[in-house]
């Protein structure tokens, strides 16, 4: 097992993801564009954290560093299938309210 420093492993992210300055403006940017869409609110806990998540991914994404990492890819589609396994297993099917203009 290797013994990496917290400033070895900051420097490797940020090569992967870009400057955590921008992935953060990005992430914030995108979440706040979630929450005030207008089902957020309605919308359970796992599915929020499931869309932060993404959001989260996303920003590492656009955030300069190497969007070819799969392993980022394959996350967004993992919090996705969270939700998508959940709502499966418990059939979960619910009426949306109505969301007037």
């Amino acid at each position: 097992m290797t013994n990496k420093t917290i400033e070895a492993t900051l420097a490797e992210r940020h090569g992967q993801y870009g400057p955590y300055v921008t992935v953060s403006a990005i992430s914030q940017s995108l979440k706040k564009v979630v929450r005030e869409s207008p089902n957020y609110k309605f919308m359970p806990p796992m599915m929020k954290e499931s869309i932060d998540m993404i959001c989260n991914k996303m920003s590492r994404i656009l955030a300069g560093g190497n969007y070819y990492l799969h392993d980022t890819w394959h996350d967004i589609g993992g919090y996705a299938k969270l939700v998508a396994d959940e709502l499966e297993r418990t059939n979960n099917v619910k009426e949306v309210p109505e969301i007037s203009d």
